[in-house]
């Protein structure tokens, strides 16, 4: 697992490309995760996986579910279940906006990435709609189109 460093003090550790190609994605929050400390420490080896995770609202709370962290190899009796259930940390105002999404929208929220901001885990997590086989198809398309033109481009000034 890379992990990348950006210019202000934000590393990413995992991010989630599935999530752009399935989705359209409409908001993003950063939110908080209440995590043990053997699974930050797993985290900051890069040993986290986003890619088939979800946020659901339960009571008012923000859960994220199917995270995998491996287990801290040092840490013991101290290691918790990978797939467990994790809070999110949000103002109460961000999460009954997404409430309203999720329920009268037909909205899903997707994480996109986990990243260390300030020595803190931190996960942006998108309000998203789920895309169709065409659009998809539209998508790829239009990249290929964009890739041929540069191509193309940098053929001519040769």
């Amino acid at each position: 697992m890379v992990i990348k460093m950006k210019k202000d003090g934000i590393k990413t550790v995992a991010t989630n490309r599935k999530a752009r190609h399935e989705y359209f994605i409409e908001e993003t929050y950063e939110a908080g995760i209440a995590l043990t400390g053997t699974e930050v420490k797993s985290i900051r080896q890069g040993k986290v996986n986003v890619k088939d995770s979800y946020a659901s609202i339960e009571k008012g709370e923000v859960f994220l579910n199917n995270m995998h962290i491996s287990p801290y190899e040092q840490g013991n009796i101290f290691n918790v279940d990978p797939l467990r259930k994790r809070k999110l940390l949000l103002h109460k105002r961000e999460i009954r906006k997404l409430m309203v999404a999720t329920t009268q929208k037909g909205y899903t929220l997707v994480p996109l990435s986990v990243y260390i901001k300030d020595g803190l885990v931190k996960i942006e997590l998108a309000v998203a709609k789920g895309k169709k086989l065409y659009d998809k198809r539209e998508d790829i398309a239009k990249r290929d189109a964009e890739r041929r033109m540069k191509q193309h481009a940098s053929e001519k000034y040769i």
